[in-house]
């Protein structure tokens, strides 16, 4: 949900304390447009920008849908100083979310030509206070959200590991979390992939492995009578690379680049059309 706050924030970021740029008399209507095809994404928080400046919304595409050149994502009409005050912060969180989840559904297209059921997820390299406009643009894009902050699953990793061990740090963090919070284990070594599921680990997250190196962790977890245990492949995964991994047999691949790499989906605004 997007917050009055954060769109003051914006607002007070962009427009500043003597806006004469907007000081544009009478009513217009305005048009976020696509110059590049894409999957939409952002358009609830670029609406609400709007709302907040009491310009109406008329039309919005559903976040997902997928665009071409020329598409209209969305209309609104009001006080031509509120359109074009409210243009620029639409412009951007539309742009940065389309990108993302243009970038998304292109990984999801790819990990589908070897595998119909791994899952694309994101990861917490987001963009400080903008997670929640970047995770749902990650959904948007077909891919998963993966955990939205520290609270959502207890991940065990080689600092944790370096400290305590990895048996240790699974007792530790299994003794600490409650019944229904998964315990999420990174491991650097097929070796240790086994080592951390017969200790507890509901997640084995296999971090930096080549698609080898992967394939030959996930068999050994099966191998070892692991079914129940998941198996996320991470670390570097490039768009390149993603189908390599989803033939790995892995039930997730997490990819920071889908948030932090994702070039903004080029859109403009026009107004008076």
């Amino acid at each position: 949900m997007i917050t009055s706050l954060q769109i003051e924030r914006w607002l007070r970021e962009d427009v500043g304390h003597h806006d004469v740029t907007n000081d544009v008399p009478g009513e217009t209507i305005g048009s976020l447009v696509a110059n590049e095809p894409g999957t939409a994404a952002g358009l609830e928080a670029a609406s609400a920008v709007f709302e907040y400046l009491d310009v109406g919304v008329l039309e919005a595409l559903d976040d997902g849908t997928e665009i071409d050149p020329g598409d209209e994502l969305l209309r609104v009409e009001g006080p031509a100083r509120e359109v074009l005050r409210g243009e620029r912060i639409a412009v951007n969180l539309a742009g940065h979310a389309s990108g993302i989840a243009t970038r998304t559904r292109e990984a999801v297209d790819r990990a589908r030509t070897e595998s119909d059921d791994v899952r694309i997820a994101a990861t917490r390299k987001t963009t400080p206070g903008l997670r929640g406009l970047e995770k749902r643009a990650v959904v948007a894009g077909g891919g998963d959200t993966h955990r939205l902050d520290l609270s959502h699953m207890a991940m065990v990793k080689d600092n944790h590991v370096a400290e305590l061990g990895l048996e240790g740090a699974i007792d530790r963090f299994q003794a600490r979390a409650s019944f229904a919070t998964k315990i999420h284990v990174e491991v650097e070594t097929v070796d240790d992939a086994p080592r951390a599921a017969a200790a507890g680990a509901d997640v084995v997250l296999l971090d930096n492995m080549s698609p080898d190196e992967t394939r030959t962790a996930v068999d050994r977890l099966r191998d070892d009578g692991h079914d129940a245990v998941l198996a996320e492949a991470s670390g570097g995964i490039t768009i390149e690379t993603v189908a390599d991994y989803a033939a790995t047999g892995v039930d997730v691949i997490s990819m920071g680049a889908l948030t932090h790499s994702a070039p903004s989906l080029d859109l403009s605004f026009r107004t008076g059309q």
